[in-house]
């Protein structure tokens, strides 16, 4: 009998992009539809299965787009449903698999239903969790939660009298309201909005803040819990689950099975796989890899974490080594060691306070890419990681419009500088990312990305482009072949593993060490004598074939 294909999904390389930070079609210095469809020929090149396209929806841009308007369009400014549809096809048609991005959690302040609340419509206001304030006169928050933006999670409202009225929750911004989920309202319009993109062909979502879209009935005080590191009655509640059943049936009904992708932060491991049940979510982002050190020892055991749990759920592991939300890889690696786990929040305004060897930091990202690449899953590329960007830390803080900057009172210098525009041709701003006299772009490119840009790195066989398309060519051929992962005798410092053939070695230091005898080396992350692997560089190898 022979074995049914494996599912694209299982071992997917998908490459994240930035619609307004990838590439400007129309010139209006804003990357939008026309930017991204013309560069899908890069993309197929690159040798990634699948694109995911962070939220293109209308949105008046409170959190990059995470506060969306309208669910079933495309907002202006980055083209028309039409465009998406035209995108759609054309990606299709170069073998490239679709996610987009769903936003559950809450709505922008301006959807219609939030207005349709504060203007007083009690259905509309039933599908939002406001509550009456605590106090004398309701002057306080209904409960002591924080928002992971910083501040109160609550924000008060205006009553039918123009007084104050209610408050509503936000675990966000204060312009994206969380809905509530135990409305059947809300569920039943968001299966309608699955459909509707499933029918244009869309190929699966990644779920935005998978865990949070259920709180605790009371809604009883976290009584000083952080969210993001403990339990917290705002999160990962067991009913989250009777949501993605629903969402696994519609999907499944499709021929092909679309598929889903979770954000899902959890206090406790062992909460991870109740997401990964067969009649739930098809996978989850391993984060870990986000924050660990630089270091063997580390590294293996996230490794081993990642790989217990798809053993446990039958579910394939997501590595990444970056997204929209952290530092660049190549500017978190260019500095002292991270802690093994910790906030984003914390990391990004510690590291703003040394001055980064970027040459380091892209040494060792390479050599990350090589150690997950080749890991049993799928890997995930942020937009510009291919071309070896690095954070930009110098942005005015007049153009920072993250809400973690806002609410910090600009301590934390928040997300921008992995948002920049990517740098395409020519040797000065906008290199090539709009079109010969667009204006330019909201965020400015650092002039040495001249270096950098997709043009110069195509001609460098030796660039971190190439590099990447190398590994993601050869990786296909890697997970075809579905050997499980073995761990792998090496030199101390050096993180070694094999599957099948084929073994992969990571060289953290402290010293030079050498390659095993009689191997041909399939590819390496960077230079090295002879047979010799350098610190802070990877090689996958296999046995050397026999001289004719």
């Amino acid at each position: 009998m022979i074995d049914p294909p494996v599912p694209w999904w299982r071992t997917a390389a998908v490459y994240q992009v930035l619609p307004r930070s990838f590439a400007d079609g129309d010139g209006d210095g804003l990357g939008d539809l026309a930017g991204l469809r013309a560069r899908l020929p890069h993309l197929a090149g690159l040798g990634v299965d699948a694109v995911w396209v962070n939220p293109w929806y209308p949105s008046p841009l409170a959190d990059n787009g995470y506060d969306v308007d309208d669910y079933r369009d495309v907002d202006p400014a980055l083209g028309s449903l039409e465009q998406a549809e035209a995108f759609l096809r054309e990606a299709h048609e170069l073998g490239l698999k679709i996610l987009l991005d769903i936003v559950p959690n809450h709505t922008s302040s301006t959807h219609a239903w939030f207005r349709a609340a504060l203007a007083g419509d009690a259905r509309a206001r039933a599908r939002y969790l406001f509550r009456p304030g605590r106090g004398a006169d309701g002057e306080l928050p209904p409960n002591d939660w924080e928002s992971c933006f910083g501040g109160p999670s609550w924000t008060r409202a205006p009553g039918p009298d123009g007084r104050p009225g209610e408050w509503y929750l936000h675990s966000f911004a204060p312009e994206q309201p969380d809905l509530d989920w135990r409305n059947p309202e809300v569920r039943a319009e968001f299966v309608d909005v699955l459909r509707f993109w499933f029918d244009r062909g869309v190929d699966g979502f990644r779920v935005d803040v998978a865990h949070g879209l259920l709180k605790q009935d009371g809604l009883p005080d976290a009584l000083g819990r952080d969210r993001r590191t403990e339990e917290h009655p705002g999160w990962d509640q067991d009913e989250v689950h009777e949501v993605y059943r629903e969402w696994r049936a519609v999907a499944d009904a499709y021929d092909p099975p679309r598929v889903f992708v979770a954000e899902a932060w959890v206090a406790r491991r062992e909460r991870l796989p109740l997401y990964l049940r067969p009649d739930e979510l098809h996978m989850a982002f391993e984060f870990d890899p986000l924050h660990v050190a630089w270091r063997e020892g580390p590294w293996r055991r996230v490794v081993e974490r990642g790989l217990a749990v798809a053993e446990l759920t039958g579910a394939p592991s997501a590595w990444a080594l970056t997204n929209h939300d952290v530092v660049r890889q190549v500017t978190r690696y260019a500095r002292s060691q991270p802690p093994e786990h910790g906030s984003n929040v914390t990391e990004r305004a510690r590291w703003g306070e040394e001055v980064p060897d970027l040459a380091l930091g892209r040494a060792r990202a390479r050599a990350a890419f090589l150690l997950t690449a080749a890991l049993p899953g799928l890997v995930y590329v942020f937009n510009g990681e291919e071309l070896g960007l690095e954070e930009v830390e110098d942005l005015p803080d007049a153009l920072r419009r993250d809400p973690i900057h806002t609410r910090s009172g600009g301590a934390d210098p928040g997300r921008e500088g992995s948002r920049v525009p990517l740098p395409w041709s020519g040797d000065r701003p906008p290199f090539g990312f709009s079109p010969p006299g667009s204006p330019a772009p909201a965020l400015p490119q650092p002039a040495g990305w001249a270096a950098l840009s997709a043009q110069a790195q195509d001609r460098d066989p030796a660039s971190t482009l190439n590099l990447y398309r190398r590994v993601l060519h050869l990786r296909r051929a890697l997970m075809a072949a579905a050997d499980p992962l073995r761990w792998d005798e090496a030199p101390e410092g050096v993180l070694a593993y094999a599957r099948g053939t084929t073994r992969v070695w990571v060289n953290f230091g402290p010293g030079d060490v050498e390659l095993p005898a009689g191997v041909e080396v399939l590819v390496r992350s960077g230079p090295g004598p002879g047979g010799v692997l350098p610190v802070d560089t990877a090689a996958w190898f296999v046995p050397a074939r026999p001289p004719r």
